[in-house]
């Protein structure tokens, strides 16, 4: 199973690299850009083919290394 995971930072954590690339954009013309938020993508291939299980697995490591839980949010989908 694949999982696709998505990590962003949490509403109110400042993010800098967000602000640097709204700024990049604007002074390519882009001035309809209010705001940027960024973040990760990862993906993760499991041998489990039991669902629950690799549910369980991704989100051990999840929160436990790919997302810092006290500052960023994480969600995943998981394909077969």
């Amino acid at each position: 199973m694949k999982a696709k995971i998505h990590i962003t930072l949490k509403n109110g954590v400042l993010d800098p690299q967000g602000r640097a690339i709204a700024g990049a954009l604007h002074n390519m013309g882009f001035a309809d850009v209010e705001d940027v938020r960024q973040g990760k993508y990862i993906e993760v291939q499991v041998k489990e083919t039991d669902r629950k299980k690799a549910e369980a697995a991704i989100e051990k490591m999840c929160a436990s290394l790919l997302a810092n839980t006290v500052v960023e949010n994480y969600s995943y989908e998981l394909m077969e």
